[in-house]
C-alpha cells in the first residue's frame, strides 16, 4: 500500500498506509467509539466535513452491502445517497471481508467515492490527543512525512467546515411528498438520515420533506405547498394529492451537520411555527434548532459525542420515566446551553458521561426534542418510542 500522512493543525503528524482514494482531503478530525455500523456512519449527513477516526481496531471485516433501494427510493442499507465523511483513519483495515450481504470491500467503496483512508495509525493515541486538546482541524496527504512542506503545516491551509453552511450541502432542493395515512407532518431536512424517514413512514404518516430554509408557513399561506412539491420519483404532485398539503398536523426537525447558530433562516421559520401550537419533534441538530428558535444558545463541545453507547437519563420531574436511563446512538459536536433556556422550556434529558443537555421540552406546548438518534442505524433502539410519542401528539 502507498503511504499517507494525517497532519493536524497543531503540527502533529501520523503516517500509515493508504487504502482509500489517492487524494488530498481536509476537515475536522473527530473520533467515534462505536464497534459496528461503519456503512451507516459514513453515509450519515451529520458527518459532512469531518475526517473520522474509528477507535474500534478492526474495520472492513464485513465489507459493504448493496445499494438496493426501497419503494420510496431510499437506500435499504445506507443513511444517504453518498459517503459524507471527508476521510477515514483506522488502526487496522481488514483486507478480507465476509458477510452474506457484502457486495464489495470497504476499500473498493472508498475508492469509488474518492474518499482517502489510512490504516496503521495508533488510533488510541490519536483519540487521547483529541480528548485532551479537543477536536482539531486536519488533512490527509498521500505522501510520507519526509515529503511534507512548510505549506502543509501553514495554519491558513486548514479549512474549518463549521464556518460553512454544511446543511445547505446535504439538504434537498425541493419539497418531496411521501403519501401514507391521514396524519400529515412537515419534516425539515437538515441532512435527514434515511432511517428517520423510514420510522416516520412506518407509522403511517404522510410526510412532506422540505429543504432546510423552505418557509412552509408562508408557502401554505400562499397556497404554494403543492406547486413547489414533487414525489419521491421526481414527478410534480398531481391534483388528487393537493388536499394532502392543505394543512399539516405537526413538524419534525431532522439531524444535520455543522454549527446550528449559522442557520438563521431556519431559526426564524421555527420561531414563527411556535404560534401554530402544533406538535414539534426535533432530533440532534433539530434539538439545537428548537432551542435557538426559543431564544436559547448553543456551544461547541470539546470533542463531541460520537458513538452507539452513550448513556442518557430522563431528568424531567414531571415525566413518568423520571430517572430512566437509555443507551443511545449519537453524532454531534454542539450542545444546548441550558442556562440560556427560557423559563417556558425545561431540560428533559442529560448525558451521564459529562452532564450535557440531551433533550428539552416546552412546559405547556407539545414541543420536545432529543440530542441523540432514536432511529439508531447504527446503535441501540432504546428510545425508538419517541417517534410513537410524537405520533400520539398529532
Amino acid at each position: 500500500m502507498p503511504t499517507s500522512t494525517l497532519v493536524l493543525k497543531d503540527g502533529t503528524t501520523l503516517t500509515g498506509e493508504s487504502f482509500g482514494a489517492d487524494t488530498n482531503t481536509a476537515g475536522e478530525v473527530v473520533f467515534n467509539t462505536g464497534m459496528m455500523g461503519y456503512p451507516e456512519s459514513f453515509t450519515d449527513p451529520s458527518y459532512r466535513g469531518q475526517i473520522l477516526v474509528l477507535t474500534y481496531p478492526l474495520i472492513g471485516n464485513y465489507g459493504v452491502p448493496s445499494e438496493e433501494k426501497d419503494k420510496d427510493g431510499l437506500s435499504k442499507y445506507f443513511e444517504s445517497g453518498q459517503i459524507q465523511i471527508k476521510g477515514l483513519i483506522v488502526s487496522e483495515y481488514s483486507e478480507n471481508h465476509s458477510h452474506w450481504q457484502a457486495k464489495k470491500s470497504l476499500k473498493e467503496w472508498l475508492k469509488e467515492n474518492k474518499i482517502p483512508a489510512i490504516t496503521g495509525i495508533d488510533t488510541r493515541a490519536l483519540t487521547q490527543l483529541l480528548r485532551s486538546h479537543g477536536t482539531m482541524l486536519g488533512k490527509i496527504l498521500p505522501k510520507p512525512k519526509s515529503k511534507l512542506t512548510k505549506q502543509d503545516f501553514d495554519p491558513k491551509n486548514f479549512p474549518d467546515p463549521n464556518k460553512e453552511n454544511l446543511v445547505a450541502e446535504v439538504s434537498i432542493k425541493k419539497p418531496i411528498l411521501y403519501k401514507r395515512g391521514p396524519k400529515r407532518i412537515i419534516a425539515v431536512d437538515c441532512g435527514m438520515k434515511n432511517n428517520i424517514l423510514r420510522e416516520l413512514l412506518s407509522r403511517n404518516l404522510t410526510v412532506l420533506k422540505t429543504p432546510w430554509n423552505y418557509d412552509f408557513i408562508e408557502a401554505q399561506a400562499q397556497n404554494r405547498l403543492a406547486k413547489d412539491s414533487i414525489t419521491p420519483q421526481g414527478k410534480h404532485i398531481d391534483p388528487e394529492n393537493i388536499k394532502d398539503l392543505e394543512d399539516f398536523d405537526g413538524i419534525f426537525l431532522s439531524n444535520g451537520p455543522g454549527d446550528p447558530a449559522i442557520l438563521k433562516p431556519l431559526h426564524k421559520i421555527i420561531h414563527k411555527a411556535f404560534s401554530l401550537k402544533k406538535p414539534i419533534f426535533g432530533i440532534c441538530l433539530g434539538n439545537q434548532i428548537l432551542a435557538i428558535a426559543s431564544g436559547a444558545k448553543t456551544y461547541k463541545l470539546k470533542f463531541g459525542h460520537r458513538a452507539q453507547n452513550q448513556p442518557v437519563q430522563d431528568i424531567d420531574q414531571k415525566s413518568k420515566h423520571t430517572g430512566h436511563c437509555y443507551i443511545t446512538s449519537q453524532n454531534h459536536g454542539f450542545a444546548i446551553d441550558e442556562k440560556t433556556l427560557p423559563t417556558t422550556w425545561t431540560p428533559w434529558l442529560k448525558n451521564l458521561n459529562d452532564n450535557t443537555n440531551e433533550g428539552i421540552k416546552h412546559t405547556k406546548l407539545p414541543f420536545f426534542s432529543c440530542q441523540f438518534h432514536p432511529e439508531a442505524t447504527p446503535g441501540p433502539t432504546d428510545t425508538n418510542h419517541f417517534f410513537d410519542k410524537f405520533v400520539e401528539m398529532l
